[in-house]
């Protein structure tokens, strides 16, 4: 199967004052084409950084990202804007929604944004909200919502344009346990019914371990890369 993302000798490091932090030292890997992967380590280890450049939000100091055969680095600004916006998908944390719109509006954004008309927007992002178990929801806006609901509507957004790769920055880090679990398993879900890929940043080590395959990943480097164990998400 080929690969969908390619990271080659990535290399970057951010300045405190005058001293230089090394965040990412030489890594280098493959996602396959609806694969879900999961790249694991503990906080300080580079994770976020790896994510941010993977998804255009920052550029390495060295090294080449390939998302569907594109070079980012090869890349200006305008066409980075495009690429993010036609072929990945974004989950963060802190889901990121925008507080005064409703879950539909938020949802609909991506699409207005590549230019669909209001119409064949609004038939999307509902069908999209139906899809994550929230059709009752689409007039409440974020603070109406509860943690796991409001990360709904953030994967529904991050899939809305049908993306070539979905970047998950932590999604569960700001979820209880219960809702984190039921939202890795509509990950898998998507992943094995819509052959959507996703790669995960975790510092979990149970909610990696539902990955095809972890990378473990420490002080900027990585550790190792396995098959990942399944087990059942209740």
């Amino acid at each position: 199967m080929s690969a969908i993302l390619e990271v080659k000798d990535l290399w970057k490091s951010y300045y405190i004052g005058k001293i230089q932090v090394p965040a990412l030292r030489g890594v280098s890997f493959d996602v396959k084409k609806g694969e879900f992967l999961a790249i694991f380590g503990p906080s300080g280890s580079g994770k976020s950084t790896l994510l941010h450049l993977m998804g255009g939000l920052d550029r390495p100091d060295q090294g080449e990202i390939l998302i569907d055969g594109a070079n980012l680095q090869k890349l200006h600004d305008n066409e980075l804007a495009e690429l993010r916006l036609r072929k990945i998908g974004f989950v963060f944390q802190f889901f990121n929604l925008l507080p005064k719109l409703t879950a539909l509006r938020n949802v609909e954004l991506p699409l207005t944004v590549a230019g669909l008309s209001e119409k064949e927007t609004l038939e999307k992002a509902r069908e999209m909200l139906k899809l994550m178990g929230l059709e009752a929801r689409v007039d409440h806006k974020p603070s109406e919502l509860s943690g796991g609901e409001q990360q709904r509507v953030a994967m529904a957004r991050a899939l809305i344009n049908d993306p070539k790769i979905v970047l998950a920055d932590e999604p569960t880090g700001n979820l209880d346990t219960k809702t984190g679990w039921e939202l890795v398993e509509l990950m898998r879900k998507l992943n094995r019914e819509k052959g959507q890929t996703f790669v995960m940043i975790t510092h979990d080590p149970h909610i990696a371990d539902t990955a095809d395959r972890v990378i473990h990943l420490r002080d900027g480097l990585i550790e190792g890369i396995q098959e990942a164990s399944r087990r059942n998400v209740q």
